[in-house]
């Protein structure tokens, strides 16, 4: 059963009991056996569809996606191992990492030998199972903990891989927010991960939760597009479908991905590099949450989704924020990554980052000071006190910065890089001094000249 919505919060305002919303939706879909297909998928989504309006895609089997083809649909029904005792092991349904995931069926007699030259372990990491895939080779094996591999006796195994490739589909969820202008931001997560806490589950908790922040703002200027798919093969399909309307449309965009751990960000910008989806990610960074964030360049040969949108062919503006950057904590990919290791707290801070890096894309706009002779006279306009008051520095700060590069040449990301600012204050300052007569927004900025050649 669904939780009950929070009433729709102001901008900015997450609902009181957002923690536990995440808590609660964790524990649902931990269970879930996960693949890039598959019934698990599917559950996942309509999970998720509780707390986001996902409308599902479905690609079917043998579908040919640029250089890569959708392959068969997995189906698991059952998978352990015998041990010469009676003993059952590597059961699945003790563990989903136990089934080497898109393992092909198998059931027979093998020895030890037979037996460990299909298991996966790590002797670097005995009480770890690694999560371990073989989706375009078919192969059948398990993965397990190194210290129970190295405690195997001799003797004969019972192996029960009852599982099928058959032809189906994969499953892709999207959904669209509407803003007053065609031009959209893109929000990508995976659904593809079994019984992983940080590198899956806080992806698409995090976007489903941001999903519900953005819906709840007074009002949109851009798209938000949301998309739940499987690594990889998921958005090279999704680019198939929606790669030359993305690339005619987005602003900027980002991979939700790795945002659940109790520590620093860490944000991998645009193969661009400068773009205003990295240049947001930058100021909300820097904005809330100051020397905890590591800046990196795009680098193709790791990563995730983001390598797919940044593809050349594609060169689409996607960076990502993360907090525990794939392949960087030793849990990654692997059981440890499970819910001891993540902070809800954690996470609902990077949806707060999101919603900032989100919101600087929305407002970006160059403006025009009115008055550019000199400072004019805030308080004559209700904007400074008589006496001075100097409690909300901030407030003050961000209006002294507008009016100095609001010259119809810097945007609020310029102004938000050059103050530290976040652009959320800026464009609450903005508005004051439009509303006092001081401002007036810059005539012909380029996603006014992008909006005039999509309406043509």
């Amino acid at each position: 059963m669904a939780l009950p919505a929070p009433d729709a919060p102001a901008r900015g305002a997450a609902p009181v009991d957002e923690t536990a919303l995440l808590e609660a939706y964790f524990d649902r879909l931990w269970p879930l056996l996960r693949s890039i297909t598959g019934a698990g998928v599917r559950a996942s989504h309509d999970i998720l569809s509780e707390l986001i309006p996902l409308e599902r895609l479905e690609i079917s089997s043998g579908t040919r996606v640029f250089d890569w083809e959708v392959p068969r649909e997995w189906v698991v029904r059952e998978a352990y191992v015998e041990a010469p005792d009676g003993r059952r092991l590597f059961d699945v349904r003790e563990h989903t990492l136990h089934l080497l995931n898109y393992s092909a069926p198998f059931q027979g007699t093998v020895s030890r030998d037979e037996l460990d030259a299909h298991l996966h372990s790590l002797p670097e990491q005995p009480d770890a199972i690694p999560y371990v895939t073989s989706y375009y080779a078919e192969r059948w094996g398990f993965c397990c903990r190194h210290r129970d591999r190295e405690a195997l006796p001799e003797g004969d195994y019972r192996v029960v891989i009852d599982t099928e490739l058959k032809p189906g589909s994969m499953t892709l969820g999207e959904a669209v927010l509407g803003g007053e202008s065609e031009r959209e931001v893109l929000l990508s997560c995976c659904t593809c991960h079994p019984s992983m806490a940080n590198n899956e589950l806080s992806g698409p908790l995090v976007a489903s939760q941001l999903y519900r922040r953005l819906a709840a703002w007074p009002d949109r200027r851009l798209t938000y597009r949301f998309v739940f798919l499987p690594e990889t093969i998921g958005s090279i399909a999704y680019l198939a479908m929606r790669g030359e309307h993305l690339r005619d449309t987005l602003v900027g965009g980002y991979v939700v991905n790795c945002t659940g751990l109790p520590c620093d960000f860490t944000f991998k910008r645009s193969r661009q590099g400068d773009s205003p989806a990295d240049k947001a990610a930058l100021a909300a960074l820097t904005a809330l949450a100051p020397d905890r964030f590591e800046d990196q360049a795009f680098r193709p040969d790791r990563g995730g989704d983001e390598r797919q949108y940044n593809a050349p062919g594609f060169d689409l503006p996607v960076a990502v924020m993360m907090r525990g950057a794939s392949s960087c904590y030793p849990e990654y990919n692997t059981s440890l990554d499970d819910k001891s290791l993540v902070s809800f707290p954690a996470m609902k801070e990077a949806i707060d980052v999101y919603e900032e890096a989100c919101l600087g894309l929305d407002r970006n706009r160059r403006y025009c000071n009115l008055k550019p002779f000199g400072e004019p006279q805030l308080g004559k306009y209700g904007l400074y006190g008589t006496l001075g008051d100097r409690r909300r520095p901030h407030d003050r700060s961000a209006l002294m910065w507008l009016l100095n590069y609001a010259d119809g040449r810097h945007d609020l990301l310029d102004i938000a890089a050059k103050s530290g600012l976040a652009p959320s204050l800026l464009d609450a300052a903005a508005r004051r001094l439009l509303e006092a007569g001081l401002l007036s927004p810059a005539d012909d900025g380029p996603l006014d000249r992008l909006e005039r050649a999509l309406a043509r």
